[in-house]
C-alpha cells in the first residue's frame, strides 16, 4: 500500500468504479480542505476526489461513498467538531462492547470517531467506515461502530484486526467492487 504516490491501476479501479459519481473537487479544492485541517489525505483516495469522484451513491460502502467534506446524515448531532490532524487512537481492533476494563460511565473516548479519520460513509446503525488521516494507521480503513473498531484487511477476515497491505482504499474499494463480504 503505497499512500504517498498514486498506483495508476488503483486509479483505474477507482475511474470504472466511481466514474458515474459526483463531480471530483479539483486538486486545488483538495489542497484548500488539507491546508484548512492540517493533513494530506493519504493516495489514491486524495487523486479520487480530486479527479475522478468526490463522492458515489452506489457504494461502497452500502449507503454509498459519501463527499470529502461530509459526514452520513445518521451521524450524531451535537458531537464535537472533528480534528482529523489529531492522531487516530487506535493501532489494533478493540471491541469495546465486550471490554470489562472500559469505565462505563467514561465510555468511549470521542477520539476514537473524531480524531485522524475522515468518513468515508455508513453501513447504517451507526457503523461507520473511515479512512485514517494522521497517526500510525494512516491510510488504512477502519469501521467503526456502537460496539468496537477494526482495520478492515480485505482478505475476508476483515474483523481480524489485521492491516496488511490490503487496508487501503483501493483495497476497500475493489473488495466491494469484486461482490466480496463485508
Amino acid at each position: 500500500m503505497n499512500i504517498d504516490q498514486a498506483d495508476p491501476a488503483e486509479l483505474a479501479l477507482l475511474r470504472s468504479t466511481f466514474g458515474t459519481g459526483a463531480a471530483p473537487l479539483g486538486q486545488e479544492a483538495v489542497s484548500a480542505f488539507e491546508a484548512q485541517h492540517g493533513i494530506v489525505l493519504p493516495e489514491p483516495y486524495r487523486t479520487c476526489v480530486a479527479e475522478i469522484s468526490d463522492g458515489c451513491e452506489q457504494g461502497p460502502p452500502d449507503f454509498g461513498l459519501i463527499p470529502l467534506a461530509e459526514l452520513p446524515r445518521d451521524w450524531g448531532a451535537g458531537r464535537a467538531e472533528r480534528q482529523l490532524a489529531l492522531p487516530f487512537p487506535l493501532t489494533e481492533k478493540w471491541i469495546w462492547d465486550t471490554d470489562e476494563d472500559l469505565d462505563p460511565d467514561e465510555g468511549v473516548p470521542s477520539s476514537v470517531f473524531d480524531h485522524g479519520s475522515i468518513v468515508l460513509g455508513t453501513d447504517g446503525c451507526g457503523m461507520y467506515w473511515h479512512l485514517i488521516v494522521t497517526g500510525p494507521q494512516r491510510g488504512h480503513v477502519w469501521w467503526i461502530s456502537g460496539e468496537g473498531a477494526y482495520s478492515f484487511s480485505g482478505d475476508g477476515s476483515s474483523r481480524d484486526g489485521s492491516s496488511g497491505d490490503g487496508s487501503g482504499f483501493a483495497a476497500w474499494v475493489k473488495h466491494w467492487a469484486d461482490g466480496k463480504p463485508w
